[in-house]
């Protein structure tokens, strides 16, 4: 009988794909968009009922105001439409959303929103769901640094990364990229460096159960070392990296 596989604790996604989703189907870029947030919503889901603890996902990042402006507000009205809709059942589903990046920027609409979720999800304890929204990994690491020097602490590994946007979680121990590209696009930088990197080329819209299955599967097959040789990780008593 074959072993059941090993679930990571924390899985990070790039949720790439959505405009050529749409495009393929000559719709607005808009509409894939809407159609990835009916996807994370199947994937969060699929995530809690798998046993992943953290789920973090790519909204929106730093450079993603580069795109056409009308592509960038229909982001925001998506934005704010989702919060409405979806925290009410993400509150019932016991999920925790914690949103990751930069403030500046976004409308006062917008931040209170954001605000609000995380308050009302804020007691839940089955899916901690971080949406890295306006987001980059250089400004979280650019931003921490300015912080600590700000109040005149030592720069180490260990301040930086208290100081950063995922210091109340793990470490990803999976990161997926959908949609065919082989990069990770400025995403968790620093959280990254011992991630397993996973890349599928579905596009988001269509990254289902059974995609996020078989990228479990995959990891479940890697051996993780953390510096150490194969032999080591063999004759060690098992345990959890920090």
């Amino acid at each position: 009988m074959s072993s059941s596989p090993v679930v990571p604790h924390h899985i990070a996604i790039v949720m790439d794909g959505n405009g050529r989703w749409a495009t393929r189907r000559f719709l607005p870029r808009l509409a894939g968009h809407k159609q990835g947030v009916d996807s994370l919503r199947r994937c969060a889901r699929a995530c809690v009922q798998r046993g992943v603890s953290v789920l973090t996902v790519f909204a929106f990042s730093s450079e993603n105001w580069n795109r056409p402006a009308d592509e960038v507000s229909g982001l925001m009205e998506l934005l704010a439409m989702a919060l409405a809709r979806e925290v009410p059942q993400l509150r019932a589903d016991g999920v925790r959303l914690h949103f990751v990046g930069a403030r500046t920027g976004l409308s006062a609409k917008v931040v209170e929103g954001l605000a609000q979720a995380e308050a009302a999800t804020a007691h839940n304890t089955r899916l901690v769901l971080n949406v890295c929204f306006n987001y980059g990994g250089r400004w979280d690491i650019a931003q921490a640094a300015a912080a600590l020097a700000a109040r005149g602490e030592p720069i180490t590994e260990a301040s930086l990364h208290a100081a950063m946007g995922m210091a109340h979680v793990p470490d990803p121990d999976l990161v997926i990229r959908t949609g065919g590209e082989m990069r990770i696009s400025n995403f968790l930088l620093w959280q990254a460096a011992y991630s397993e990197l996973y890349f599928s080329d579905r596009l988001w819209p269509d990254f289902d159960e059974a995609a996020l299955d078989e990228a479990i599967a995959a990891f479940s097959s890697r051996e993780r070392r953390f510096g150490k040789t194969s032999e080591q990780i063999l004759s060690a008593p098992a345990s959890v990296p920090g």
